[in-house]
């Protein structure tokens, strides 16, 4: 099951699931951004997990279906957990899809999914950084150093770390950025898939002092001792960051309009 969480409440952007981009609604391009990414996978239902009226009816009218949950869910998380017990036969996974996140890379749903039809318990997208993106990462944290996480991952594509400082540290860079044109950073993208006990269990207990610090979800995973299993996708035209603020609805609105919309005609 993928679920997209959907609330009215947000204080930095007010009933930001109904705010347009370029005249289509957030949650919309949200829904047919994963129509589109779960072409040709069988069995998976696509539903969406709000406590607002309006926003269901939002969703209904693209024939899109709906959960209602509670409003004291705090949460996507835990309203993605909610709308998965609500259903007559539990589902064996849960694709956590935030809905201010509509222009993910192609392929991350896919990559996500197949990870967990692998066997993982938790997965996640990572993209590799070259050297130019890394040098824009760090140039954009000395205005906003909590935007952007990045993720220190094993070999076997194990997440070891994720933060929201720019991880790991890098000795003997000029020599690397001689021997190639990628860097050792992993920025992760903020999409979630697990399996529905792992999800039941992360639910089940309190915040982290580290996970408060950081305000990264994910390191209670791992401090549970939960595995979450990191696959490498590629970058998105667009930011593959949410849509927050009044700021960001006309970063992507500029970007529509220079690169064209990924989502029309859908």
């Amino acid at each position: 099951m993928v679920a997209i969480p959907a609330r009215a409440g947000s204080s930095r952007l007010p009933r930001k699931p109904l705010r347009l981009i370029a005249g289509v609604s957030l949650l919309h391009r949200t829904i047919a951004m994963a129509r589109a990414a779960l072409t040709g996978q069988a069995g998976i239902r696509l539903i969406v997990a709000t406590d607002d009226a309006e926003i269901a009816d939002h969703a209904q009218a693209i024939d899109c279906p709906v959960v209602m949950t509670d409003s004291a869910i705090a949460t996507g998380s835990g309203r993605a957990l909610a709308a998965a017990l609500a259903q007559s036969q539990p589902p064996e996974f849960v694709v956590n899809l935030q809905g201010d996140s509509p222009f993910q890379p192609h392929g991350a749903l896919a990559a996500v999914i197949a990870a967990l039809r692998d066997g993982a318990e938790v997965a996640t997208p990572v993209i590799s950084l070259d050297w130019t993106a890394l040098d824009a990462l760090r140039d954009h944290k000395t205005r906003s150093p909590f935007s952007g996480t990045t993720c220190a991952r094993g070999t076997d594509g194990r997440a070891l770390w994720f933060s929201k400082a720019i991880i790991p540290a890098i000795r003997g860079e000029e020599a690397l950025r001689v021997a190639g044109p990628r860097s050792p950073v992993w920025r992760h993208v903020g999409l979630y898939a697990y399996r529905l006990e792992a999800l039941r269990r992360f639910e089940a207990t309190a915040p982290t002092m580290l996970e408060t610090l950081e305000g990264l979800e994910q390191l209670r995973l791992l401090e549970l001792g939960i595995p979450v299993t990191t696959v490498e996708v590629q970058p998105a035209t667009f930011d593959s960051s949410g849509i927050d603020t009044e700021a960001d609805i006309t970063r992507v609105e500029a970007l529509i309009a220079k690169y064209g919309d990924p989502h029309s005609g859908r």
